[in-house]
C-alpha cells in the first residue's frame, strides 16, 4: 500500500474498527521491506544532514498510540540511526504540579527543538484530549468557571489546529503517528511482560488496566484524528501489530516528509568565499 494510504490530513474521515492493525498481505514481502528500512534509514540520515547543516527548518515526530504498542522500540529501531547531534527526543509523562498551573501547551512548546534538528515527542500535546478524555480528567482542573463548557474538548481539537499552524507558519513541520495496535495483540505483549523476566520492567499494572477503557480511547482517538489532521501537520495510522512492518512504514513517511521539505547544505558565505585564494596559498606552503 502506498504511504498515503495511512495518511489522515483531514481529507477523509477514519473508523479505526475498519482499519487494519497487522501486516496481512505485506508479510510475503518482509525481506524487502526490512532490505527497504535499511535504505530509507541512509537516505534519511543524507536528508538530517543537510536538515541540521542549512538550519531552516525544524521537524517534530508526535507518537501517539496505546500502551505495549511499540513506542519505544520504534524509536529505538528507527529514529536511532540518526544522528543524535541532530536530534532530540522528550517523553511526556502525566504533567507535575507546576506543568499543571500553566496551559497544557506550556510544556511541549519548551521541548520543540531548534529550527535545524529533528525533534521526536514520545507521546505529546494530545494527552490532553486523549486520556484526559478517556476519564474526563478536565474535570480536574482548576480553571475558570468560563473554559469549563460544554465543548471543551472542540476548543482544543482548535487551539490544536491553530498551534500546529503556528509552528508550521515559523519553520517547524509536525508529523504525527498513531501506532494503531489490536487489542489481541497488546493481550500477548503484556502476557510477556508479566512472564519474560527481562520484561518485567516494562509491565505496569495501571497500562493493563486502561483495557477497561478501550472503547473510550477508540472514539477519543477517531475524534483527535479526524479533527486535527491536515495537510499541513497530517496524522498517520500505522498498524503497529507487526514491528517490522510498523518501522518499514514510519521509515517511509520519514523519508518522505524530509525530502518534501528539500533540505540543502547552505552555501559558502561570501565573506569566506573570498577568501578562499589566500586561504589555498597559506595551506599550499604549508606542504613545502
Amino acid at each position: 500500500m502506498p504511504i498515503r494510504d495511512f495518511c489522515y490530513d483531514g481529507s477523509r474521515k477514519i473508523a479505526l474498527k475498519d482499519v487494519c492493525t497487522h501486516a496481512g498481505g505485506a508479510r510475503n514481502h518482509k525481506a524487502d521491506m526490512v532490505r527497504k528500512t535499511e535504505e530509507n534509514l541512509l537516505r534519511a540520515c543524507e536528508l538530517q544532514e543537510k536538515l541540521y547543516a542549512a538550519g531552516r527548518e525544524g521537524l517534530v515526530i508526535a507518537i501517539q498510540a496505546r500502551d505495549a504498542a511499540g513506542k519505544d522500540s520504534l524509536i529505538k529501531k528507527v529514529f536511532s540511526t540518526l544522528n543524535p547531534a541532530a536530534m532530540e527526543v522528550h517523553s511526556f509523562k502525566a504533567p507535575n504540579s507546576t506543568e499543571l498551573s500553566h496551559d497544557y501547551l506550556w510544556r511541549i512548546h519548551q521541548a520543540l527543538p531548534p529550527r535545524g534538528k529533528i525533534g521526536i515527542f514520545n507521546r505529546s500535546q494530545y494527552e490532553d484530549v486523549l486520556v484526559v478524555r478517556a476519564h474526563h480528567i478536565e474535570r480536574t482542573y482548576r480553571l475558570p468557571p468560563r473554559c469549563m463548557t460544554d465543548d471543551f474538548f472542540e476548543k482544543r481539537y482548535a487551539q490544536l489546529r491553530h498551534w500546529e499552524r503556528y509552528l508550521y507558519e515559523n519553520g517547524y513541520r509536525m508529523v504525527k503517528l498513531f501506532l494503531n495496535v489490536s487489542r489481541e495483540e497488546q493481550k500477548v505483549r503484556f502476557m510477556e511482560r508479566i512472564q519474560r523476566d527481562d520484561k518485567h520492567w516494562k509491565l505496569s499494572t495501571a497500562d493493563v488496566m486502561e483495557r477497561a477503557s478501550w472503547d473510550e480511547y477508540n472514539r477519543a482517538y477517531e475524534d483527535c484524528i479526524n479533527k486535527t489532521g491536515t495537510p499541513e501537520c497530517p496524522w498517520y495510522v500505522v498498524p503497529a501489530d507487526t514491528k517490522w512492518y510498523t518501522r518499514y512504514l514510519v521509515s517511509e513517511i520519514l523519508v518522505q516528509t524530509l525530502e518534501d521539505m528539500k533540505p540543502e547544505y547552505p552555501p559558502l558565505n561570501p565573506e569566506d568565499a573570498a577568501r578562499i585564494p589566500q586561504i589555498l596559498e597559506q595551506l599550499d606552503a604549508d606542504r613545502r
